[in-house]
């Protein structure tokens, strides 16, 4: 098995996130996954980066999870749908809405919770939360 490891105390939000996913996926790419859930996904088919060329079954262990969990909670949540708001031309800005009202009541999930479900999208990726 082939594992990888996410230091979770270097996630302080959504771009160090980012900066800690293509520290442990990218290191042999001359290009960087951008801040995107789209990517995230797609990194996990396996098509490019470390996943690329990983043969055996795949581990992902993401160290001190509850430190990601809080920086990427409510607060960053709310300030990642906000931000979509301000690209109408790029963003169904009703979808964004309702999710925001969602982050902003406490009832919809967290960034922490939908890159949770990103990886559970890849079943082949045995994620490890410690």
């Amino acid at each position: 098995m082939t594992t990888f490891t996410v230091e979770g105390a270097a996630v302080r939000g959504i771009p160090s996130f980012y900066d800690e996913i293509n520290r442990v996926f990218m290191g042999g790419e001359d290009w960087r996954l951008g801040d995107s859930l789209d990517a995230l996904d797609d990194l996990l088919y396996g098509g490019f980066g470390a996943l690329a060329v990983a043969t055996d079954p795949v581990r992902v262990v993401w160290r001190d999870a509850e430190a990601s969990r809080q920086a990427l909670g409510r607060s960053e949540t709310v300030a990642y749908y906000r931000r979509k708001l301000e690209q109408p031309e790029l963003f169904d800005q009703e979808r964004f809405r309702r999710r925001l009202a969602e982050a902003e009541s406490g009832t919809g999930p967290t960034y922490f919770d939908i890159v949770l479900d990103v990886f559970a999208g890849h079943p082949e990726v045995d994620l490890v939360l410690e």
